[in-house]
């Protein structure tokens, strides 16, 4: 369990930082710093998911966030795969290029939808330890 219980604390450590970002008074600089915690926060999560399932056998070394999210849902870990495929693509958008407008709209996603997601995984690796 070594590699999956390292990541699941970075993963836990990365969702509470993002809950502290998104407790502080928006402004530019905290809507950037939000933005710039939620990809570190997926790219965890996403691993995480991926050491778990190394971890009790269901797949192999490689495989795309994609195909790890669809393993997820597959094997209960998460509940909205559809949910989490467009957490990814949100994510994807924000590394390509910069667009203040879309920024903003994931920034509202993170507050509305997203940071839940995250919480609940965080939820579930607590539950499998």
């Amino acid at each position: 369990m070594g590699r999956f219980e390292e990541r699941r604390k970075e993963f836990s450590n990365a969702v509470q930082r993002l809950k502290e970002g998104l407790e502080e008074k928006e402004s530019d600089i905290i809507i950037d710093g939000v933005l710039h915690r939620f990809e570190f926060t997926f790219e965890l999560a996403w691993k995480t998911m991926k050491d778990y399932l190394e971890y009790i056998g269901v797949i192999e070394k490689t495989g795309s966030p994609r195909e790890i999210i669809k393993s997820a849902f597959e094997y209960g870990m998460i509940e909205d795969g559809e949910a989490w495929i467009k957490m990814m693509l949100a994510r994807n958008s924000l590394s390509h290029l910069y667009d203040e407008a879309k920024s903003r709209e994931v920034y509202q996603e993170i507050k509305d939808v997203y940071f839940e997601l995250l919480k609940q995984l965080k939820e579930k690796f607590n539950e499998k330890l």
